[in-house]
């Protein structure tokens, strides 16, 4: 895919800026794979960062970062994702099948580097590209995000919908894309307004208060509207790349990390994101106190632009693919959770923590490492 993005010829076509200097109007790119639509938002001469929308979604729920851009001279460049809204589908694309139109439009657009904002399930391509273009991307932030499904310890964090979903996926994925097909028609009605009380309702209280506000209403809605519309095939490969491997390691991401979650959030839990906030090596998390998956970006995107913009490329610390007992204590804990999941059962009981802890100890003895630092770190694992 590399090759064929390379040697493309691209076509664009727009509305540029408006009578203010403003981004507006929306963007083909023409990619060997397809159209790749994208739109512009915040200041078009300021510091260029991709905006990489949750799911379902599209490139509009950018508008949350608008204001925010504008005052802090930031360029959001923001695109569909195959599938969604106006870019071409792709119906066998996995999630390494991303960096590289992402580095196509970046050639488009110029940029020899840029940052990335992603927000919800935006989360996994933002790493994905992060881990395969460290030389173009500055940095991340990361906002409420997706984790690597199938490599959580415990989806008890995960939104009731989203463990329902997981479970048709492996049992039954032909009724779960059924209810994809039977969704749509109700995912993309706009509901008259009268009826936004009752959508609220359905919400806890500190999203509900930020999406009073119109303007976040429709940016985070009505870009699910837009995703609908435009491909339930696209929704639903889209969904796929979440509940598949991603065909890479959080730990070997050297990309500075700025990782933000709200301790309401109902669709990943806080337990969740300190779980996959312990596992990148370059990371900076902040965990935020009563704040939502919605009301997060929301209320905070001026504070989450500015500390994106400030952070330099600071070097990570080392990570060797060698022998196990060169790395640090806690990339090594993580490893062996890891491959303990993979292949040995037998030494992993999800529900018996001293066990775990027994199992891990009995691992870092075979690869040589010290006792103490393991267990500490376990410990301290499952206090947070």
């Amino acid at each position: 895919m590399d090759e064929r993005l390379r040697g493309c010829n691209v076509g664009i076509r727009g509305h540029g800026t408006d009578a203010d200097g403003q981004m507006s109007g929306e963007k083909i790119l023409q990619l060997p794979g397809g159209a790749l639509a994208f739109q512009e938002y915040g200041d078009p001469a300021g510091q260029p960062v991709v905006f990489c929308h949750g799911w379902p979604s599209s490139r509009t729920m950018a508008e949350l970062t608008d204001e925010a851009a504008r005052e802090l001279g930031v360029r959001i460049i923001s695109p569909d994702r195959p599938g969604i809204s106006r870019s071409e589908l792709q119906r066998e694309r996995k999630l390494l099948d991303w960096p590289p139109v992402l580095r196509a439009l970046a050639d488009h657009l110029g940029l020899t580097q840029f940052r990335i904002l992603a927000i919800s399930g935006g989360a996994p391509y933002a790493y994905a590209s992060a881990w395969a273009m460290p030389e173009r991307v500055s940095a991340i932030a990361v906002v409420a995000g997706a984790p690597p499904i199938l490599e959580l310890r415990d989806r008890a964090g995960l939104l009731p919908l989203y463990r329902w979903m997981l479970a048709l996926h492996h049992k039954q994925p032909a009724l779960l894309r059924a209810c994809f097909h039977v969704a749509r028609p109700v995912a993309c009605v706009r509901w008259p307004f009268r009826f936004r009380p009752l959508i609220l309702k359905l919400l806890q209280p500190c999203d509900a208060a930020s999406l009073r506000d119109s303007a976040a209403f429709e940016a985070c809605f009505e870009s699910q509207r837009r995703a609908w519309r435009g491909s339930v095939e696209g929704v639903i490969v889209d969904a796929q790349i979440f509940a598949d491997p991603w065909g890479f390691s959080l730990e070997e991401i050297s990309v500075p990390v700025r990782f933000w979650h709200g301790t309401k959030d109902r669709s990943f839990s806080a337990e969740i994101a300190r779980e996959v906030a312990g596992r990148l090596r370059n990371c900076n998390a902040r965990i935020v106190e009563q704040a939502g998956h919605y009301s997060l970006p929301i209320r905070h995107m001026k504070e989450i632009l500015r500390d994106l913009l400030g952070v330099t490329q600071e070097a990570a610390p080392p990570f060797s693919r060698g022998r196990y007992g060169h790395e640090p204590a806690k990339t090594l804990c993580a490893l062996v959770q890891l491959k303990l999941r993979e292949g040995c059962g037998r030494f992993y009981h999800r529900n018996n923590p001293e066990s775990a802890g027994s199992s891990l100890r009995h691992a870092g003895r075979r690869m040589g490492r010290p006792r103490a630092p393991i267990c500490g770190r376990l410990g301290r694992r499952q206090k947070s």
